[in-house]
């Protein structure tokens, strides 16, 4: 992994998808409830959670812990597994609020924030990291499923890193760069669901003319000539 690498597929995805307005909230602590409810499940599933809750209760901590869990999962409904997330998501109020709310939190430097985050039961680093750039603006690059896929085709991956080396690995890469970081993991979540699938899309992939995957595939389609080695 390198920054010419790195800012490259950036740089040829903002081509090709443009700007993503990433994170869709109004508030910090909106951003850190959609984290939490992201989890296992579309977006337009989070949209319409966050509206049944909020068409019940003010979205803030004690508003959310003044629910008894069946109400809130409830709530939760159209986010899928509604359950576990009513019980993950007061465990966030929980440590949010143990945390001194908003200000608290934001007075922790950027490692002692994101123990605390992990600290919380149900927040995994996955989220902990979504919270860090997008609700506190912290220099800390996210990684997903999509992001071991799209890199491991092209190559830049093995595919078998733990998570927190392919974040190191960014970060080292590109330096501390929160706006770089914010919208190159909207691009990436962009391009994973809607080209680099399971079952890649590569014949319209932007990336395809340096992505060893894409070649390969290519070169197995009907009327396509095999590349050289």
């Amino acid at each position: 992994m390198n920054g010419d690498d790195c800012r490259t597929v950036h740089a040829t995805l903002e081509a090709a998808y443009g700007p993503q307005g990433w994170w869709p909230a109004q508030t910090p602590f909106e951003v850190m409830v959609g984290a939490v409810l992201t989890q296992n499940t579309a977006w337009t599933n989070v949209e319409r959670a966050l509206e049944r809750l909020t068409g019940r209760i003010a979205l803030t901590a004690e508003a959310i812990l003044a629910l008894d869990e069946a109400a809130l999962a409830d709530a939760l409904r159209p986010s899928g597994y509604f359950n576990v997330k009513a019980r993950r998501l007061r465990s966030f109020c929980q440590g949010f609020l143990a945390g001194g709310g908003l200000a608290g939190l934001a007075a922790l430097d950027t490692q002692g924030l994101r123990r605390h985050l992990l600290d919380i039961p149900g927040i995994g680093p996955e989220t902990a990291d979504d919270i860090l750039l997008y609700a506190f603006e912290r220099p800390v690059f996210v990684v997903d499923a999509y992001t071991r896929r799209v890199f491991s085709r092209l190559g830049l991956l093995g595919g078998d890193e733990g998570y927190e080396a392919i974040r190191d690995a960014f970060e080292t890469a590109l330096g501390a760069d929160v706006p770089l970081f914010n919208a190159y993991h909207a691009l990436i979540v962009r391009h994973g669901k809607d080209v680099c699938r399971k079952r890649p899309r590569c014949q319209t992939c932007c990336l395809r003319s340096g992505c060893p995957t894409g070649h390969e595939i290519g070169s197995s389609l009907p009327g396509q000539t095999r590349r050289p080695p």
